[in-house]
């Protein structure tokens, strides 16, 4: 936290709104871990927090493990609160929850800072990034923490630069309760995908920290008990290519130092198939996962979205190539796009078929404000205010029958045996290609050997004993474990038993269609 004590002393409660359950908050996949409730620490909160005054005392809740309690709010001076637009509900709930007690309410974050508008309510509105529109907020409640007769928004002129960003505030959560931990290396992206809201809110220059934060920021996840995997949250790891092959030595040299105790993740761009020296470097700092946005395997469909990028390498090829690294590809899928047919579905399946990719992100599409797309369907008078709907798009294709072949896409695609398939796919012809590790006990821990222990027990349990694809379950964690493959099983059937229950949701109608659908189940909102 910064400050030289001329802003006094100020109690703040940062709230983190609940996730509507969705595809990615993996819910299904806490009760075979050893205590997970959340998916990832609030990255930008946290560096928020850390940013305040070393005077203000901070309190930190993260209403996906735990509810804000009255008392909370009553013990705090003002409430600090973030998220994206799937959480507008939730944190116009927490708004009115802060007023009940006559707390000023202040919003920051992506959602916010892409459509004030729709946050009536709160306070103060923070309108973009880190920067001087924070000072100001500061020194405003430094003044007089009461709220002001009308609302208040700042909006950041000057950003900070990323250079200076502190360490977030990892020592205010439970790392340990997180599904993954997660890390910030760059902001931005040189791309500019017509569906994306990245480059209109966080430029397409993409800005760094330094490889020392990084390390000093592994570091502190680490002495905070960051286990299994830790996922660079950067909207393209390769945004910029000579950064990338700047700090990737450094994170060789980070795990070498301590013992491979992690594997690392990040999203990027599926042409990274063409740098060979960033894999080659990706390789040894153990980074065994790839977010790759494939959404569509038809040229004409990537074309028309201004994804050409992902066709410098032929998509099979691309695909191959990072196995071949060792690296095994997850992949964002969307269906409702202007140039799908009535057979799209169809052929997104023989893609599965033939990629072996294992997790796919099927979405319908979704129009999201700062976008090419919301500019161009809204000119085209295409867009849905029904907030009810899955999406916000009026597709070409009847509505109907859109989401019907999402629902028929997700059943198929995620089917037990299909899945679990894809995975001992992956078993032989790309967990081989990675790094050997070197004996360390750090790695071996008790700590370790114990949380491993309670996995197997819950899994074994819920999946093979009691599970109800106990033939498709054994077949897969048999041939893991006769090979000794024991980390490996344990990492694949958490993250597909999580597809396969919300696949069964998706085929009866239980789940959403668009994971950034307005439509938000659960969310009880108190009118103001």
């Amino acid at each position: 936290m910064r400050g030289d004590g001329r802003f006094g002393k100020r109690r703040i409660l940062c709230v983190f709104p609940k996730y509507t359950r969705a595809f990615g908050t993996w819910e299904h996949a806490y009760p075979l871990t050893d205590g997970v409730q959340a998916f990832m620490p609030p990255q930008g909160l946290l560096v928020v927090a850390a940013y305040l005054p070393a005077d203000w005392e901070v309190r930190f809740v993260d209403e996906n493990i735990r509810a804000a309690t009255r008392d909370d709010f009553a013990w705090a001076e003002a409430v600090l609160v973030s998220g994206m637009h799937i959480q507008r509900r939730q944190m116009i709930d927490i708004c009115s929850r802060a007023h009940e007690l006559g707390i000023p309410a202040i919003i920051g974050g992506p959602s916010v800072s892409a459509c004030p508008e729709n946050y009536p309510t709160f306070d103060y509105l923070h309108v973009g990034e880190l920067g001087d529109a924070t000072d100001d907020l500061i020194a405003r409640l430094a003044r007089d923490p009461s709220r002001p007769p009308q609302q208040v928004v700042l909006k950041t002129v000057e950003r900070l630069d990323m250079t200076k960003f502190p360490l977030p505030a990892y020592d205010l959560i439970d790392l340990p309760k997180y599904f993954l931990a997660n890390i910030q290396y760059s902001s931005g992206c040189p791309y500019q995908c017509e569906f994306c809201d990245i480059p209109g809110l966080y430029g397409r220059n993409p800005r760094l920290k330094t490889p020392a934060q990084l390390v000093a920021e592994l570091d502190k996840l680490l002495e905070c008990g960051a286990t299994g995997s830790i996922y660079f949250v950067d909207d393209n790891f390769i945004g910029n290519r000579k950064a990338a092959l700047e700090l990737l030595p450094h994170l060789v040299a980070w795990q070498k130092r301590t013992g491979f105790q992690v594997r690392l993740a990040c999203e990027a761009t599926l042409n990274i198939a063409k740098r060979p020296e960033i894999l080659r470097l990706m390789r040894e700092a153990y980074f065994t996962t790839i977010f790759c946005g494939i959404e569509t395997p038809d040229p004409v469909a990537l074309k028309s979205i201004a994804k050409d990028h992902n066709m410098m390498v032929p998509i099979m090829e691309a695909i191959k190539t990072l196995n071949d690294y060792g690296i095994e590809i997850a992949s964002g899928i969307i269906l409702g796009l202007d140039t799908d047919k009535p057979e799209t579905g169809e052929h997104l399946m023989q893609f599965v078929e033939q990629s072996q990719i294992p997790l796919l992100t099927i979405n319908l599409l979704q129009a999201l404000p700062k976008t090419p797309l919301y500019d161009r369907l809204k000119r085209e008078n295409r867009l849905n205010e029904d907030e009810e709907l899955e999406s916000n798009v009026k597709f070409l294709l009847p509505y109907d029958d859109v989401v019907t072949m999402w629902r028929r896409a997700m059943s198929a695609a995620y089917e037990p045996g299909k899945v679990l398939s894809r995975y001992l796919h992956q078993s032989y012809v790309t967990y081989p290609n990675r790094i050997k590790l070197p004996p360390d006990p750090r790695r071996a821990s008790w700590q370790n050997i114990k949380r491993g222990i309670k996995m197997m027990r819950n899994i074994v349990w819920r999946l093979g004993i009691v599970g109800n694809y106990k033939r498709a379950f054994w077949a897969f964690a048999g041939s893991l474990l006769l090979r000794g493959n024991i980390e490996d099983m344990i990492a694949s059937i958490i993250v597909a038993h999580h597809v396969i229950v919300f696949s069964r949701e998706a085929s009866d109608g239980r789940a959403r269609a668009s994971y950034y659908s307005a439509a938000l189940e659960g969310a009880s909102v108190p009118a103001e």
